[in-house]
């Protein structure tokens, strides 16, 4: 398979990378300065393109590639992908689920603790000699609270079954009601956050549930709620939660996610019952290793000829 042309969008894991450069030809495209007459020089080599959560394959790369056969994504989410441009033009797609789901779900109820408890806030005060000259001021339980969940898949049911673990009472919204569960269902985001005391957003980022954290969602949330994002940047609209945050309509937020990532709204930078978190979901060494090596399964069955480990498209 070494004469197979892969073109890897951004850097994204140094094993990937390497793996990908032994058993491919690989193209790095963000070494490239002029990235249009490269893709028109290679055009007709590269069969697979190797994309994450920051540069997948939009409609312009898809068409300017006649021989690509599959899209495999570093990532669980495919919101960079253009799938409806795949579909059209008969081109696999892959992505990397169920890997990560651990990770993603443990750092969900790590924020959790991490604003309530203001782990961050005690840290510091601890580092800068605080302490010695009284405690730390009181902080609020975690253990209880109404966990509400925004999309229960994969990721959004590990994050309810720890929340469990914490006699945390579940709830969520989803585009319709799971047969195989015991939770509260609410037809509506907003009523799910009138319910909750934290509410986690943990669905797909597609048009749909772009923004669908809201001005009204944020409201029903409240002074005394806390939003966690370890979904997509663009389900939150940022402006009004940074507003709902600065004005006191919302009681805290732990962010893993932003909208336009790495760029984060320097308001949040000074308030104590926000912890921010620059992306790091799955960003552990296992679950790291265990996604490359989907990616590489998956180039490596398509052009076998085998089915995909884990195929979308």
């Amino acid at each position: 398979m070494e004469a197979i042309g892969v073109l890897m969008t951004c850097p994204m894991n140094n094993y990937l990378e390497q793996e990908l450069d032994k058993r491919f030809k690989l193209f790095r495209y963000w070494t490239q300065p002029k990235q249009r007459e490269f893709l028109a020089q290679h055009a007709e080599s590269i069969r697979a393109v190797v994309g994450n959560a920051t540069a997948g394959a939009d409609a312009e790369l898809i068409d300017a590639l006649p021989k690509l056969e599959i899209v495999s994504s570093f990532s669980v989410g495919l919101d960079k992908v253009d799938l409806n441009k795949c579909k059209e033009k008969g081109i696999r797609v892959s992505n990397t689920p169920d890997v990560l789901t651990d990770d993603v779900a443990d750092l969900a109820i790590g924020l959790m603790l991490a604003v309530l408890r203001r782990i961050c806030e005690c840290d510091k005060y601890v580092r800068r000699g605080a302490w010695k000259l009284g405690d730390f001021k009181l902080t609020t339980k975690f253990s209880g609270k109404r966990v509400g969940i925004l999309g229960l898949g994969r990721i959004g049911l590990a994050v309810a079954e720890r929340a469990e673990a914490f006699d945390c009472p579940i709830s969520y919204y989803s585009r319709s009601k799971k047969a195989n569960t015991n939770y509260t269902y609410y037809n509506s985001v907003v009523e799910l956050a009138s319910n909750s005391d934290i509410l986690v957003v943990a669905c797909a980022l597609t048009p749909e549930t772009t923004h669908i954290v809201n001005r009204e969602v944020i409201d029903a949330l409240g002074p005394k709620g806390v939003l966690i994002n370890i979904g997509r940047g663009p389900h939150v609209d940022e402006a009004e939660l940074v507003s709902a945050l600065v004005e006191g309509r919302l009681g805290g937020a732990g962010l893993d996610v932003f909208e336009k990532e790495p760029e984060v709204p320097e308001q949040l930078f000074g308030l104590e019952n926000v912890v921010l978190l620059p992306h790091v979901g799955s960003g552990t060494v296992e679950t790291r290793k265990a996604m490359a090596d989907l990616v590489l399964g998956n180039l490596e069955a398509h052009f076998s000829s085998k089915p995909l480990l884990t195929p979308v498209v």
